[in-house]
């Protein structure tokens, strides 16, 4: 699994500045003919929001100009039977708005979240501005695991393409 670093900079004549590179925060899986992701975090909703990143990360690649536009917002609400299926439910209804309002999604906050129940608020930016690179069709409960490990959970999904 690749996390971040933080690189301590100095500029002569500056005041030393902290940069944090981001790097990808998944784990794809080989499979056949789709692509999966494997995920970890410290608690489930590090989880569902790794999975999201992930996913619209396979999907497009989002132009410069989305992070000096302001953010399209969106409230969902979503259910499911068991931890699993709401995973798959919450990446679902994640590939449904993608396509029905045309928005690339980047920032996703969980404000509650049970075994059953997800509320949360998402935003992302015009899918015109992004370099389309994959199309996943949806979230499958193929290989699909959700596991507590000791210091957290790591989650795995497969995508058909």
């Amino acid at each position: 699994m690749v996390e971040h670093q933080t690189l301590n900079l100095g500029v002569e004549g500056s005041i030393p500045s902290r940069l944090t590179i981001f790097m990808k925060d998944y784990e794809l899986i080989e499979h056949t003919a789709d692509i999966g992701v494997r995920v970890s975090g410290s608690d489930l909703k590090q989880i569902f929001v790794k999975a999201a990143l992930a996913m619209f990360d396979i999907i497009a690649e989002p132009c410069k100009s989305c992070d000096s536009i302001k953010l399209n917002k969106f409230d969902i609400k979503i259910e499911g039977q068991d931890r699993e299926e709401l995973l798959v439910n919450w990446l679902n209804e994640l590939l449904s708005l993608f396509d029905a309002k045309e928005v690339l999604f980047k920032e996703f906050k969980i404000d509650t979240l049970s075994e059953t129940g997800l509320v949360a608020i998402i935003f992302g930016c015009p899918r015109e501005n992004c370099k389309i690179k994959a199309e996943i069709k949806a979230a499958t409960y193929h290989e699909l695991k959700i596991e507590k490990i000791d210091n957290g959970f790591v989650a795995q999904v497969i995508f058909d393409v």
